[in-house]
């Protein structure tokens, strides 16, 4: 189905109004989202998506309106996964709380830009090479094989990638953050705060997140209009999320299984689709291969329910459960060790007690899915020196 320029130019100016209306009335002002406030925008970002994906139901037809939430989902899950990278990078920078809602609506804004271009770069290879499809499902396919191998000790590396260490070298930079400033005056000097580096960290880990998710969505549609907007939508209330899930997405830890069984899936639908279309001479002389064709409506039912029994078995999972606790344990560790700037000792006793507690809660699991949990010994270590820190403290 043929959009109407018309209706591209209200989405896009409906697209970028939200993201107008995000930065002028809630992040000009540095604040620490509550929770509720962070529930609320989630919420209406996503009622937004649904809105939207019924007007493509109604006036577009159930196929498209099928694709678009089909895209939608994936593109969301897709997201969430990468708020697990903003989450190492932000903390690698110790970006100051109040701050972080600049950097991730930075990181959405280029994201956003990122995936537009591959969307068109997409489309243009599509509509010239039809073996493109195979390429998207090759990408596709390892995409879900790297999501299934162990997390390595580089992750906590995210943040020092080769742009950020290209940048330290040949620009002038400062450890320290000036506010949300971007430069700052150091000994009459103007030099680069941490903030603009983490902003180039989050952007080249964006590029990255779009090689992955754009032939996601491909397997799914060739509907630019539909490519473009489930993709966008998926974006928006990502810096809103990203505080509502903080904390929890640890908790989430099939998340990596059930995201490569949902890309290897539209990897194999890639193929198969590859395969109809088929020109390459060395496959059936050039011609089509009768093979069965993966509906929307199938893909939409295996999307949703391989996201549906992710969350369910994370949420009831022990070693879940305990990765939780032990991550709770490492925050509040930090929050003590980072509590320089206070002299309340009411303050200094409540941070304390949490960590008891939860390491009390920590004693109460299984052994074994205690010692499984991630970075479970540099935890231990950052708990470790929270207690003698409260023993010096003591002892003043």
């Amino acid at each position: 189905m043929t959009v109407p320029g018309w209706v591209w130019l209200v989405t896009v100016v409906v697209i970028l109004g939200l993201l107008a209306f995000d930065y002028f009335f809630h992040i000009r002002k540095a604040h620490v989202p509550t929770l509720p406030e962070a529930a609320k925008w989630s919420a209406i970002y996503v009622g937004f998506a649904i809105v939207f994906g019924v007007l493509v139901w109604i006036f577009g037809g159930a196929q498209m309106g099928g694709e678009y939430f089909a895209g939608y989902i994936t593109e969301k899950a897709l997201s969430v996964d990468n708020l697990f990278v903003f989450l190492v990078i932000i903390a690698s920078f110790r970006v100051p709380r109040e701050d972080q809602q600049k950097v991730l609506l930075f990181g959405i804004v280029f994201a956003l830009i990122a995936r537009t271009l591959f969307i068109l770069l997409g489309a243009a290879l599509i509509n010239s090479f039809s073996w493109i499809f195979y390429l998207f499902g090759i990408i596709l396919l390892l995409t879900a094989g790297n999501l299934l191998r162990p997390e390595g000790e580089g992750d906590e590396e995210e943040a020092n990638n080769f742009i950020v260490r290209l940048a330290k070298k040949v620009l002038p930079t400062t450890e320290h953050f000036d506010g949300d400033k971007l430069s700052t005056m150091v000994d009459g000097k103007r030099v680069l705060t941490p903030m603009l580096l983490v902003m180039v960290a989050i952007g080249g880990t964006d590029i990255l997140f779009a090689l992955d998710s754009i032939p996601a969505i491909y397997g799914l549609t060739q509907n630019v209009f539909i490519v473009f907007t489930a993709t966008a939508f998926s974006l928006m209330g990502l810096r809103q999320l990203y505080f509502l899930l903080d904390g929890l997405l640890d908790r989430l830890i099939y998340l990596s299984y059930g995201l490569a069984a949902i890309l290897g899936f539209i990897g194999v639908k890639l193929f198969l689709h590859a395969l109809h279309e088929n020109t390459l001479p060395f496959i059936n002389g050039g011609e089509h291969v009768d093979v069965i064709e993966i509906t929307t409506g199938l893909s939409l039912t295996v999307i949703i329910g391989v996201l549906v029994v992710t969350v369910i078995a994370s949420l009831m999972s022990k070693a879940g459960k305990a990765q939780n606790a032990i991550n709770n344990a490492r925050r509040h560790a930090e929050s003590y060790l980072d509590l320089t700037y206070t002299s309340d000792p009411g303050e200094r006793e409540r941070i304390y007690q949490l960590l008891l507690n939860e390491e009390q809660h920590i004693l109460t699991m299984d052994r074994k899915y205690r010692e499984k949990a991630k970075d479970v010994d540099k935890i231990r270590e950052k708990v470790a020196a929270a207690h003698e820190a409260h023993k010096s403290y003591l002892s003043q």
